[in-house]
C-alpha cells in the first residue's frame, strides 16, 4: 500500500493528466479515458514510461527534483502547482517545518489597529484567524464573539449559512478559497496537520468535499471581494496578501474600499461599534 504522500502525489499526477488534450500536444488515436497517455506524458517529461507509471501508482521511491521539473514541464503546471508538486514528491523543505501559530506580535497587532477603515486579518497555513482589527470585525465577522478553535475560514465558507449568504459568486469564491488553502498548507509543510479539518469538512459540506477532489492549488495574492453587508450594503474591497517576515506559518490580507464613501462608513460603524478605543 502507498504511504500517504505517494498517493497524493500519485492521485495529483493522474488528475492533472487527464486534465490535458491530446490533440494540442499532437497525439491522435482511440481514448477510453480523458487526457493523456501515462507513456505520453513520460515521452514529454523525457523519463521512463516505467518509472512514469510507478509514481502514479504510489510505488518506486522518491522522484529526483529533476524528475519533478521535467514532469511539471510535461503536464504544463502552473508555478503554483509546480510547487505543490514538489511538496508532495519531495516533502517539506527542511528548514520549514509547521507549528501552530501562537497569536501575533503586539507590533504587528499595533500594525493592522492603524488601518481604520480597511478590514485586515491574519491567519494561519491551516486558515485559522489569529489577529483581527477592527474594521475587520464589522465588515468580515466579529471573530472576539467566536470561541478560538472556530476561528477558522475554511468553516465559515462551508458550515456557515449566514456568511455564505453574505457572498457575491460563492461558487467560484469557495473554489478559489479551497485551492489557495490547499496551496498554503503544502508550502508551510502542514499537509498532516490540516488532514483533520478536511476530513471534517468533507464529511459536513458535499460542496468541499467535490472541490477538494479536483485538485485545484490557486495563489492568494491580490484581487477583488464584493460582499453582501446587513448594515453597509453591497461593497468592494480590493485585498492583498503578504508574507509575515518571520513568521512563514501566518500571513496577512488587508481589504481596501475601492469607494471612499464606503470607508467612511466603515470607520463610523466600528467606532459606533467600539466607542472607547
Amino acid at each position: 500500500m502507498p504511504s500517504n504522500s505517494a498517493g497524493s502525489l500519485a492521485a495529483f499526477l493522474k488528475d492533472r493528466r487527464t486534465r490535458l488534450d491530446p490533440a494540442s500536444f499532437g497525439f491522435s488515436g482511440r481514448r477510453r479515458t480523458p487526457g493523456l497517455r501515462r507513456e505520453e506524458v513520460a515521452q514529454r517529461a523525457n523519463i521512463s514510461p516505467t518509472w512514469y507509471t510507478w509514481l502514479e501508482q504510489g510505488r518506486g521511491g522518491a522522484p529526483s527534483a529533476d524528475v519533478l521539473n521535467r514532469i511539471a514541464k510535461g503536464l504544463l503546471l502552473t508555478e503554483a502547482e509546480r510547487e505543490h508538486l514538489f511538496m508532495l514528491g519531495l516533502g517539506r523543505p527542511p528548514e520549514v517545518r509547521y507549528t501552530g501559530a501562537e497569536g501575533v506580535s503586539p507590533r504587528l497587532q499595533r500594525l493592522i489597529d492603524t488601518l481604520d477603515a480597511s478590514p485586515a486579518i491574519v491567519r494561519t497555513a491551516t486558515w485559522d484567524v489569529v489577529a483581527w482589527n477592527r474594521a475587520a470585525r464589522v465588515v468580515l465577522t466579529d471573530y472576539s464573539a467566536l470561541p478560538e478553535g472556530e476561528r477558522n475560514i475554511l468553516r465559515f465558507m462551508f458550515l456557515s449559512p449566514h456568511i455564505r449568504a453574505r457572498q457575491h459568486d460563492w461558487q467560484n469564491l469557495a473554489r478559489f478559497v479551497v485551492g489557495s488553502f490547499r496551496a498554503d498548507a503544502a508550502r508551510a509543510g502542514a499537509v498532516s496537520e490540516v488532514r483533520e479539518l478536511v476530513d471534517e469538512l468533507c464529511s459536513a459540506s458535499p460542496e468541499f468535499g467535490a472541490l477538494w477532489r479536483e485538485n485545484d492549488v490557486l495563489s492568494h495574492g491580490d484581487g477583488t471581494k464584493r460582499l453582501k453587508h446587513p448594515k453597509l450594503g453591497d461593497i468592494e474591497l480590493e485585498y492583498s496578501g503578504f508574507a509575515v517576515d518571520g513568521r512563514p506559518d501566518l500571513s496577512l490580507t488587508v481589504y481596501n474600499p475601492v469607494d471612499s464613501a464606503v470607508a467612511d462608513r466603515i470607520r463610523a460603524l466600528a467606532l459606533a461599534q467600539d466607542p472607547k478605543e
